[in-house]
């Protein structure tokens, strides 16, 4: 009788509040009275979408959904019971309020605790944050102005045209000894930092391509308002073949190996890129990097066959590219990239990011299965089979097998005279989807945080990446269980978590102000470039940030942009956003 009674006093006070005298209605989305301790999609939700907050606090009792225009209250219900955070031992509560579905802009109000965030109910609800954080590549372009019609505040002056670069002299050969210039322009900076990665460049642009293999249609009609936009080419592959043809000068023309990096041979200062003006090297050919190579160069031949008009011959200099590149790889199959054992035979000394991989059939994997796609060839297809990985692997850039499945699953019809090879991808693949749903974080309903060790360097990419592979095992299925873990790790990234951030620059109502990016840094703008997926918690916290407020593993993380270790930005972080956020809208349709 006590609990009905305080229920019903709650739902008083939520009508109460709904009154129109306008004292409790928000100041917007930044406003004071929102609550830190209630949890939710920032962005919004699909009106048949799952729609769930977290309330901390050991909050009770009711909570009500307030119409943002009108303060009417629309809903009220009740709180589920507290259930601990596996990490903080928090208590934490659930607000489910699926049963709104109609389009607007709402938020909660939990009487003991205030308004959260506002929040929207729409059909296209992730529209522009979609085009947002695949527009955030053309703010990263190296070799190129940013105009104020494309870029706005952000507009700024070209850096690092790239047209004089140095070989290494760990890349000499003898065609083109140390010192030898080329030129290698384009691409996009890589994270934080100004250099441009081959290996972080494939990841990259193989999760891209692969979100346009799967849908299609959407891509083709999906505009980011970038100076290339209207040339008949879907606005997402011109993104990527900024990257994709500077991808091409990095690799020797001599004997098709692919140079590690093009880097400066230290990380510049917090300065705008038109003002850094170190010599910049390729560094050695790696088996990794040229691996890398021939997997993308592949899958872009693939897909550029179908626009040969708008770009002739470009399609057939891709295959061939990524032929040379794995017959490289094929008589070199160990030269690894050891940055510290570089640098102990070769000058000038190079300390930027390494991205060492000291495994590598992961590598010749995804490589194999995009030429065999590409072009059919059966010796591709029997060099896939010896490689096959024995176990799923979330994507990463050192980890990049799983690709190869996703691709295979893709074009399985090509597989029909092999059901065996079929079965076994499909069965690990569903398992490894299964297996993140029977174990997730129960106080925040998420399959992300499951385990302690979601939470690491790059932790949001993780939860991207949970989130293809919640696609793809619909995609598979039809099973709508996967969809809904798939929008559970969206809202996951757009707020439902334990820091109450939506990781994404420019988006919702509590996001990074500060990462790890020196445009961002340095540009004299408030608001950082937009579109950019933070790194997000990380349990490390290997840069030692003094401002870090906790070392609790889903806590951890600072909008401090010396905290390089949960607040940088990084081009293989955002592409399983865009493919996530994409998808979901696609799927929508």
């Amino acid at each position: 009788m006590k609990q009905r009674l305080f229920i019903l006093l709650c739902i008083g006070i939520c009508l109460l509040f709904s009154s129109k005298s306008g004292s409790a209605r928000p100041e917007g989305p930044a406003s004071d009275s929102t609550s830190p301790d209630i949890r939710l999609n920032q962005i919004g939700f699909y009106p048949s979408q799952h729609k769930l907050a977290v309330v901390e606090k050991r909050a009770s009792g009711s909570f009500c959904v307030i119409n943002h225009r009108t303060e009417d209250t629309i809903l009220t219900g009740t709180l589920s019971n507290p259930t601990p955070d596996i990490y903080s031992g928090k208590m934490n509560a659930i607000a489910d309020f699926s049963t709104l579905n109609k389009p607007g802009a709402y938020y909660l109000y939990v009487p003991s605790l205030g308004n959260s965030a506002v929040f929207s109910i729409s059909d296209k609800v992730y529209q522009a944050l979609g085009k947002g954080v695949l527009k955030a590549y053309y703010f990263l372009r190296c070799s190129a102005p940013l105009s104020p019609g494309f870029a706005g505040k952000w507009a700024r002056a070209e850096g690092h045209p790239d047209t004089v670069v140095y070989v290494h002299s760990s890349a000499a050969s003898v065609r083109r000894p140390t010192g030898t210039v080329i030129s290698s322009p384009g691409g996009w900076y890589d994270a934080g930092d100004y250099n441009k990665y081959i290996v972080n460049s494939g990841i990259t642009l193989g999760t891209l391509l692969s979100a346009y293999e799967d849908f299609t249609g959407y891509f083709d009609t999906l505009s980011t308002h970038i100076p290339e936009s209207n040339n008949r080419l879907p606005d997402i592959l011109d993104e990527a073949l900024w990257n994709l043809r500077w991808m091409l000068t990095m690799q020797d023309p001599n004997d098709g190996g692919v140079y590690h990096k093009l880097t400066d041979s230290a990380f510049d200062k917090m300065e705008m890129p038109d003002q850094d003006h170190p010599r910049r090297f390729v560094v050695m050919k790696s088996t990794a990097a040229t691996l890398d190579f021939a997997a993308v160069m592949a899958q872009s031949a693939r897909i550029f066959r179908s626009f040969t008009r708008q770009l002739p011959g470009l399609s057939d200099s891709c295959l061939q590219a990524a032929n040379s590149a794995w017959q490289w790889a094929v008589a070199h199959p160990d030269v690894l990239y050891d940055q510290q054992q570089m640098n102990q035979r070769f000058t000038p000394v190079i300390t930027t990011g390494a991205y060492g991989d000291r495994h590598v059939k992961d590598e010749k994997y995804w490589a194999a299965v995009e030429l065999f796609i590409t072009t059919g060839d059966r010796k591709y297809q029997q060099s896939l089979r010896l490689i096959l990985p024995q176990t799923f692997t979330l994507p990463s850039w050192g980890q990049v097998g799983t690709l190869g499945d996703y691709t295979l699953l893709r074009f399985r019809k090509k597989l029909k005279g092999d059901k065996t090879l079929l079965a076994r991808i499909q069965k690990r693949l569903i398992m490894s989807a299964n297996r993140l749903l029977d174990h997730p974080d129960a106080a925040y309903q998420t399959v992300m945080g499951g385990t302690a060790h979601d939470f690491i360097w790059g932790s949001n990419a993780v939860a991207a990446n949970q989130g293809i592979l919640m696609i793809q095992a619909y995609l598979l299925t039809r099973d709508k269980k996967y969809l809904k873990a798939a929008r559970g790790n969206l809202d996951y990234l757009l707020g439902r978590n334990a820091t109450g951030y939506c990781f994404v620059t420019g988006f919702g109502s509590k996001s990074p102000m500060h990462p790890h990016h020196r445009p961002s840094v340095a540009d004299g703008i408030k608001e950082p470039v937009p579109g950019l997926l933070v790194g997000g918690p990380n349990a490390g916290q290997q840069d030692h940030c003094p401002t870090y407020p906790s070392r609790i593993a889903d806590e951890s993380y600072t909008d401090d942009d010396r905290a390089y270790a949960c607040n940088e930005i990084a081009i293989n972080w955002n592409a399983p956003m865009v493919y996530l956020v994409n998808a979901l809208e696609a799927l929508s349709l």
